[in-house]
């Protein structure tokens, strides 16, 4: 079921699936990592986790969102930091190694898109993930959402950054 979701310039991109709703149990997820191995919410098991969604590692406002958070982590007690997207794991291995990313794991939907669809993320026209901001406490339950509806609008950092701190 596909939902109007994301502008992209002028054009309205239709979204995969419903919108999360604070409370609820977050989906778990396996998701590919730079060396090719699995993670899922399993791995982050007792911390408190933000997952920030983008849509391309290779754009500008996507690279600053990734970047924004990986400078945040640091200062984030007992909170784990994962950026998601739809692309390969090598150009995010490459970005994150040419950038100096070490605070925050990068992950990839790639494969399937199982992850963009259960978060209600998946832009179905260009398979890509919607930018958005999710909160997890220790238990999995999601404690603050943010679904960004212009594809080249930034999210709220502060309103993720306190959620997080909040749990921590």
């Amino acid at each position: 079921m596909a939902r109007k979701g994301m502008m992209v310039g002028d054009n309205e991109h239709p979204v995969q699936n419903e919108m999360l709703a604070t409370g609820s149990p977050a989906p778990d997820f396996t998701l590919i990592a730079t060396d090719l191995s699995s993670r899922s919410l399993a791995d982050y098991a007792g911390k408190v986790k933000v997952i920030s969604v983008i849509p391309s590692i290779d754009t500008g406002v996507c690279a600053a969102q990734t970047r924004r958070f990986n400078e945040e982590a640091a200062g984030l007690n007992d909170t784990v930091v994962l950026t998601v997207s739809a692309d390969m794991p090598f150009a995010l291995g490459r970005f994150c190694g040419a950038e100096g990313i070490e605070n925050t794991e990068t992950l990839t939907t790639q494969r399937d898109m199982q992850f963009a669809d259960d978060y209600g993320v998946h832009d179905t026209e260009w398979r890509i993930c919607q930018r958005a901001v999710f909160v997890l406490d220790r238990d999995n339950l999601l404690r603050h959402a943010e679904y960004v509806p212009v594809i080249g609008d930034e999210v709220d950092y502060q309103a993720a950054l306190a959620a997080a701190r909040s749990l921590a």
